[in-house]
This record gives structure tokens, sequence and C-alpha cells, in this order.
């Protein structure tokens, strides 16, 4: 006996999907190759008119989200009007790491069972399998339960902008799906993703010559160096919490004695709970040189996304589609954040990881396995059925 989401049988929706993959190759091409890096502005929103088009076209009430800075955002809604259920909220992005221009080194192909280019992954396949799941349910006039697709221009740059936007939508909804790509390459779909945190640490030394004045001098640097060791052992790994600094920067010359130094932290953790302690210990940071001063900036910029009842049971569903579909349906943890880390943190049930499948965001061998695509996209449809 075939299974069923609804009354829709699961293979009908894998061999539409399939049958849809020509399609779906095509809009992804047309939006990789709208480059759209996270600052340039006119460039995002380039991307965003393209998608806002193809939303319309599938049958979407599209409303911009103007921004000053980034790339306005990007809403719409799918299915009735009124319902008695609550909406499904669909989240990406579509702001890349790449700067303008990348295309000639990295050129969108299909090669070798799979598709490359920048931003592929990461994540305009999940967009262009957003689509084409609401494509697929509305050609069966399937899609009964209200959608709202939001894609947002900043999510790689810590999501300023959109965040309030994000929270406003995902608490009008029953459950959020995040359309970022995969857990590696068997294709886990993300129950949890650690808390993102920035912090700078700045010192001020007293300048000196080297030669000369040594003595006089107080260096920012020696004492940057001493605070760095002591932040290096607020990592924890058994709780799950990473400090690492990555950047630093300070001094003018080698025979100037630094009157300045500062520090650039990353932070990570596993539990909302774990974000009071790793504050207090950067607050409690003091100089060991009493002839200089330090401040701290910055703080928790994304909450951990938890792994909840709400979400696990969405994982469950997924999981029972995805057999029915053929294939096996991972789940897994990740150190990286999202814009599903927001939702989660209010408590709406958040799965991640729903779009594409493949490796290299973020770097020059970014693709996706093309063999991938249908499955998932039919069960990206089931899902929102």
């Amino acid at each position: 006996m075939v299974e069923q989401t609804g009354s829709y049988r699961i293979d009908t929706l894998l061999a539409k999907a399939a049958s849809h993959g020509k399609p779906l190759l095509v809009l992804l091409q047309e939006m990789v190759e709208i480059e759209s890096p996270s600052d340039d502005k006119s460039a995002v929103d380039r991307c965003v008119a393209f998608v806002a088009k193809q939303c319309e076209r599938t049958g979407g009430r599209v409303r911009l989200h103007k921004q000053k800075i980034f790339g306005d955002l990007l809403e719409a809604r799918f299915g009735p009007k009124k319902s008695a259920q609550k909406p499904v909220l669909l989240l990406g992005h579509l702001d890349t790491v790449w700067p303008l221009g990348t295309l000639k080194s990295m050129p969108f192909r299909v090669a070798k069972g799979r598709v490359w280019g920048p931003g592929v992954l990461d994540m305009k396949a999940g967009v262009a399998m957003a689509l084409t799941a609401i494509s697929l349910l509305q050609e069966e006039n399937r899609l009964k339960r209200p959608v709202i697709l939001l894609l947002n221009s900043d999510e790689e740059v810590g999501s300023t902008a959109s965040r309030s936007v994000t929270e406003k939508l995902a608490l009008e909804c029953e459950a959020v799906y995040v359309l970022e790509p995969a857990q590696g390459l068997e294709g886990a779909y993300k129950t949890s993703r650690k808390g993102v945190g920035n912090y700078r640490v700045s010192v001020k030394g007293v300048a000196a010559h080297s030669g000369v004045d040594f003595e006089r001098g107080h260096s920012a640097i020696a004492e940057l160096a001493r605070q760095i060791v002591r932040m290096t052992g607020f990592t924890d790994l058994e709780r799950g919490t990473t400090v690492n600094v990555g950047t630093i920067q300070g001094g003018t010359r080698s025979n100037v004695i630094a009157a300045e130094a500062h520090a650039e932290v990353d932070v990570r953790i596993v539990r909302a709970r774990d974000a009071a302690r790793v504050e207090k210990q950067f607050r409690s940071l003091r100089v060991f040189d009493n002839k200089c001063s330090l401040h701290v900036e910055g703080g928790l910029n994304r909450p951990p996304m938890e792994r909840t009842r709400g979400t696990v049971a969405l994982y469950k569903r997924a999981a029972a589609c995805a057999r029915a579909l053929g294939f096996a349906l991972q789940e897994a943890a990740t150190g990286g954040g999202s814009d599903g880390n927001f939702t989660s943190a209010l408590g709406v049930p958040t799965l991640d990881g729903m779009g594409a499948v493949g490796e290299g965001a973020h770097a020059a061998h970014e693709s996706i396995l093309l063999e991938h695509l249908a499955p998932r996209t039919a069960l990206l449809a089931a899902m929102l059925e």
C-alpha cells in the first residue's frame, strides 16, 4: 500500500518533482547568475525583484519590506487567504558571501552529477526547491493551508535588519521550515544549531620608543596576548561552548610599544542558559597591567536552536515521508547558526536543513548533488501539505 500525505500519494509527488527537474535547474541558474553579495544592496535587490516575479507567477501575494542599507526583504504568501490552519513559514535568504564578479571564476555549470556556482548551495537551490514544491501542490489543488515564504537579505552578515520581521512572521505560524543546505552529503535535516556570539576586546596601552623609553611604555599587544590566553580558557567542550579568537590587530611599528590592540572573538553555545555564563566571563575581564585599559563590546547574536519536542515531532514526520519516498532521512546538530535560531528561540517548532544536499558552502567548490533535488523537493512538498 502506497503511503499518503493527506489524500495525496507520495509516489505521485516524487514523479511530479522529477518532471519539474529541468525548470527547477533553469530557475536555479537564473538566480545564481544574479549575483547578490550581502554588502551590495542594489545587487541583492535585483535578485529579490527576480524572485518576487517568480513568486507572483506561482500564485504568491508579494510584499517587499524595504531596507535602507541591506537588500529588501521578500515576503510571499501562498494558499488560501483565510484558513482554520495556521501558516507554515518557509524561511531562507537571497544574499551570498560571494562578491560581484565571482561568476567569472566560478560559473554556473552542471557536470559530474553536480551543479556548481556561487550561492548554489547556500542557499539559492533551497529557494528554487521551495517554489517548485509549492507549484507541485498547486497544480493538483493540494495547497490547502497558508504558506509564507520569507527571503532575507542579510543572513550572511548577522540578520540585523531582518530579525524583527522573521520573528514577527514566525509567531503567526505553526512551524518553520528553514531552506538552508542539509547537513553533509548524507543530507540530514538539522534539529539543533549552536548559538553564535561575537565579542570585540580592545586594549589601550601607553606608547613609547622601544629603544629609548622602553620602561615608560605599556604594550597594548602584550596585554591583549594575556587576555587571549584567558579568553581561550572560556572554552568548555563538555558543555559544547567554544571560544575562538579569530583576528587580532594592533601596533604601528616594530620599534613602537603598541598603544592600541584589539581582538575579534567568536563564541558558540549549545544551550540558551549558557549565554549568561559566557557574558559574565567576558564582562569580568580585567587588565593585568594597570597602566592599560580594556573595553569589551558585543554579545550573543543568535540564540541556540535547541532540540525541542516540537522540532523532534517535525523531524519524525519528515522521516516518515522520506521513507515513503524511498530514502532514509537522518537528523543532525551543527555548530553554525541560521535564521532558524531566532524562530526556535521563540518556541515555534523549527526544522532546518531542508534545502539542497551538497558541499563547499562559502568555498570555491560549492556545489549540490543533482540526484537529491527531486526527492528532497517532493519531501518539502509533502511537509507543506
